[in-house]
């Protein structure tokens, strides 16, 4: 009181007067106000920062990091009630994240019934005989996202070999744009030798040259398919309960962020309602689905919809703060936009020697819709797989530039696989990041380079050219199926997806995927930390491990950096922190 008053007195002003104040708090109490929740010592903390220090411990207050250092400076932070814990020489590294999920569809996959791997066709129809003996006569039987290029025979089941094994029951084999279905599919849904597509959407037809007849095949018109589904069907607390199941594995391989690049309503309200509860593991970054098919009309008031929803407010457990359309098909399906053509192929069913695949979006309506996202603080995100569609995003993004800078909103291309020096060169030069999945050139470059041949895969996933020229580019996984890291169909394990760029050896064969290309383990480690919290506009709150960012670290049961480089695919996480709080242990 005698302070104040004599404070009062000399007419100390407010600010001095406080710096007054603390300074005549006893020692013993700022340092006790300044001690630290957690402390992680005698280990390897890989911080991630600009110049990769490499240190001994980590102090957490509440959900930040406090301190970095050697042990005997942070372990100065203690007190009583600090939890500390001995590494014993074991490896931190930042939280992990994945540039690309799809958790709200993933986590149900297997809802009904557990979905055997298949990498045969006569896994495929082993799978189909076995649902048609537990389903009822005309139920259907859909198989999904078993993409023919991850089959060793390199091909769609035929309409007669599905009717083999299914005769009473129609069957829709789906990969993603593009399907194969038995004959009693093709008659419930009125393909036959007579229909033609007149909606004017994108799609095709497959047909027998000698009689007209459907082959079975069907390319991007899935929406012709009058599948009816025999599963059971989720209430709203059985998608929460999988969801919080797959974002419990998430964390289990060390990710303790994700992006959800194509959100529907239904997934951002659960993903809301896991918030509200206070149930959600991973910090998720949304970017929500935009039918590129729609009016532009329709298209503006989504956009305008997504830019008020209050999740676009920043928050860092949950922020609505992207769009994605998808621009043109796949190279799993052969229907990624090429800027030359694919060739004749029986693996992808092409007998036109001058098709370039499909394009979904044309000029002028991708440059309204990338600048409508931009102008309302949404970042733009395609689906674009071929070179062809790479550059046609590229062209909208340069466009847009013309009238405001683009590089502050961080415009995305989304797979961008099939690339050249030249879009490299533009996408640097316009700040364009990129989001994309290693694992798929393990999965599928066998049948890439049997296809394309090794000349035309140059810049396949180039992560040592995009590295060179400074372009952003983020680790992800596209996640779409099944809980498990590596038994999903696009594996979700970030080590896995970090060997691969740094061996880039498909499976199925010896021959190394352009090994120029690879990258350091350093590089790698940045394409699923810090490469993705700027991807995600928040690397300044993550992706490094620096005093003040949040506490979201991982503990590992070897060294990357220094153990054999095969041994980076097994990796297995101890613990992960999320914001400072244990979300998973394996012990």
């Amino acid at each position: 009181m005698r302070l104040l008053l004599l404070l009062q007195a000399i007419r100390v002003r407010p600010a001095a007067a406080i710096a007054l104040l603390c300074a005549s708090i006893p020692l013993g109490e700022a340092q006790t106000a300044n001690r630290a929740d957690l402390i992680l010592y005698n280990g390897k903390i890989v911080t991630v920062q600009d110049n990769f220090e490499i240190v001994q411990a980590v102090a957490v207050k509440g959900d930040r990091i406090a301190a970095l250092g050697s042990d005997s400076e942070v372990r100065e932070l203690a007190s009583p009630e600090t939890r500390s814990i001995d590494l014993r020489g074991k490896t931190v590294l930042p939280g992990l994240m994945d540039s690309h999920v799809h958790s709200t569809g993933a986590s149900m996959y297997e809802f009904d019934h557990m979905v055997p791997e298949m990498e045969t066709i006569e896994d495929v129809l082993a799978y189909v005989q076995s649902r048609a003996d537990v389903l009822d006569d005309g139920d259907w039987i859909r198989v999904r996202q078993v993409f023919i290029t991850r089959l060793r025979d390199q091909r769609y089941p035929t309409r007669e070999e599905l009717d083999r094994v299914a005769p009473k029951n129609p069957v829709y084999f789906s990969t993603g744009p593009d399907a194969s279905l038995n004959s009693l599919a093709l008659k419930l849904s009125g393909i036959d030798k007579d229909f033609r597509i007149t909606d004017g959407k994108p799609g095709r037809i497959e047909r027998d040259p000698q009689t007209g007849e459907p082959t079975g095949i069907i390319r991007s018109a899935g929406r012709f398919v009058v599948y009816e589904s025999s599963e059971k069907s989720p209430s709203r607390a059985d998608r929460l309960r999988r969801l919080k199941e797959l974002l419990a594995d998430y964390n289990k391989v060390g990710l303790t962020s994700v992006a959800d690049r194509n959100a529907s309503d239904s997934a951002v309200e659960l993903y809301r309602e896991l918030k509200e509860r206070n149930e959600l593991t991973c910090r998720v970054f949304l970017s929500v689905s935009v039918s590129a098919q729609d009016s532009m009309e329709r298209i503006e008031a989504r956009i305008r919809t997504a830019a008020s929803n209050p999740l676009h407010e920043y928050d860092n457990m949950l922020w609505l703060r992207g769009i994605k359309t998808f621009l043109d098909g796949g190279m799993l399906t052969g229907s990624a936009y090429m800027l030359k053509p694919w060739g004749v192929s029986k693996v992808y069913s092409i007998d036109d020697p001058e098709y370039r695949g499909m394009r979904y979006i044309e000029p002028g309506k991708l440059f309204q819709i990338a600048k409508l996202a931009l102008e309302h603080k949404l970042q733009p995100t395609s689906h674009s797989v071929g070179d062809g569609a790479v550059h046609a995003l590229i062209d909208a993004y340069e466009e847009i530039n013309n009238s405001f800078p683009v590089r502050e909103g961080r415009p995305c291309i989304t797979h961008c696989n099939f690339m050249t020096p030249e879009a490299i060169d533009r996408m640097a030069d316009l700040g364009i990041v990129a989001d994309l999945q290693p694992a798929w050139l393990e999965r599928d470059g066998a049948t890439l380079m049997k296809h394309f041949g090794s000349a035309r895969l140059d810049f396949f996933q180039p992560y040592k050219s995009l590295f060179a020229k400074n372009v952003v580019v983020g680790g992800g996984s596209d996640h779409m199926q099944k809980i498990g890291g590596r038994r999903s169909i696009n594996p979700y394990n970030p080590f896995f997806g970090m060997w691969v760029t740094l061996t880039r050896q498909p499976r199925w064969t010896d021959k190394v995927l352009h090994p120029e290309q690879r990258i350091t383990r350093e590089q790698a480690i940045r394409l699923y930390t810090i490469n993705n919290a700027y991807l995600m506009f928040q690397e300044k709150e993550k992706g490094s491990l620096e005093k003040g960012k949040l506490a979201d670290l991982i503990v590992l049961d070897r060294d990357i950096l220094t153990c054999p480089i095969d041994q980076v695919k097994s990796i297995q996480v101890e613990q992960t922190y999320l914001g400072g709080k244990l979300v998973y242990s394996a012990n």
